[in-house]
């Protein structure tokens, strides 16, 4: 049994689809399928169940699934310990929600590179949820995310603060008829939604219309032609209401506070390039550490 095949196993296991494994690895599709077959023949068991909704895991495959993640994260671990050096180098796989990724990560990432060009910068953007599971599974070696976030097996740094503001189309400042309207935000689970919820029935809302959107920019638009409003951080929607696109209004004091955390795993080696970006945000002042 090869890494590369455990590599392949946990793809297909997470992605419940040879398809969409194939995708991930940048893989051929065949490949997959038969390196699949390949291990379930030398293991002489199933590994999964297939069905037209895709794969799900066996029983044996949920055992060999924990050993592929404990083992993959140790050579993991094992390639990063041997890229420390005083020079930062190699790969650094980051998240971000879209709101801090738009308002502060760009200027944050460009003197980095900058300090440290031979370090690979990667950025995706997420929900604070799904950024902490790819930490939690080694997908991402670090994320900005809203915080708290309570998990032991996390740690973190506050990075930002920031002022939860609502904001609705110019020109309309009734708050009866601003709080009518639909709350557009970025999915279900987004983190603002508990507290939108909390201040409108604080307001004696008791019914209400959630839309989802997929970016800040399609969000911004709908709130800026009357759709509806919505509840951002001041920094994100700032420009916009610079320039007269969309109006801002404070929230009583119990919802104004935002932390943004940057996390990771409190059990991940550190890499000289996760190192060397903690120890850049805290020389420009970025991490309120003590």
């Amino acid at each position: 049994m090869e890494s590369s095949d455990l590599k392949i196993f946990r793809a297909v296991a997470r992605e419940g689809s040879i398809t969409k494994a194939a995708q991930v690895l940048n893989y051929v599709q065949s490949n997959v399928t038969s390196r699949i077959q390949q291990l379930e023949a030398q293991l002489n068991v199933p590994l999964f169940r297939r069905s037209n909704r895709g794969m799900t895991l066996t029983s044996a495959g949920e055992n060999l699934l924990e050993y592929a993640e404990s083992i993959l994260t140790l050579l993991d671990e094992a390639e990063k310990s041997t890229q420390y050096s005083d020079q930062p180098a190699g790969p650094l796989r980051l998240g971000s929600i879209e709101t801090t990724a738009v308002t502060h990560l760009t200027t944050l990432l460009t003197g980095y590179h900058a300090q440290y060009p031979d370090v690979q910068l990667s950025l995706m953007t997420g929900g604070t949820h799904a950024l902490v599971q790819k930490v939690l599974n080694y997908e991402l070696d670090g994320a900005f995310v809203y915080g708290p976030v309570d998990d032991p097996n996390i740690e973190h740094v506050e990075a930002f603060e920031e002022e939860l503001v609502l904001i609705s189309e110019p020109g309309e400042s009734d708050m009866s008829k601003l709080l009518a309207k639909p709350m557009l935000f970025f999915d279900v689970g987004c983190t603002h939604r508990a507290r939108a919820e909390s201040f409108l029935s604080e307001a004696g809302v008791d019914t209400y219309q959630i839309m989802e959107f997929g970016t800040l920019e399609v969000i911004l638009g709908g709130v800026a032609s009357g759709l509806g409003v919505s509840m951002l951080p001041h920094s994100s929607i700032a420009k916009a209401r610079e320039t007269g696109r969309v109006a801002s209004h404070r929230l009583p004091e119990t919802y104004r506070k935002l932390e943004v955390w940057f996390v990771h795993r409190r059990d991940s080696v550190y890499s000289s390039a996760l190192s060397g970006l903690l120890h850049w945000m805290k020389k420009d002042a970025i991490l309120n550490w003590d």
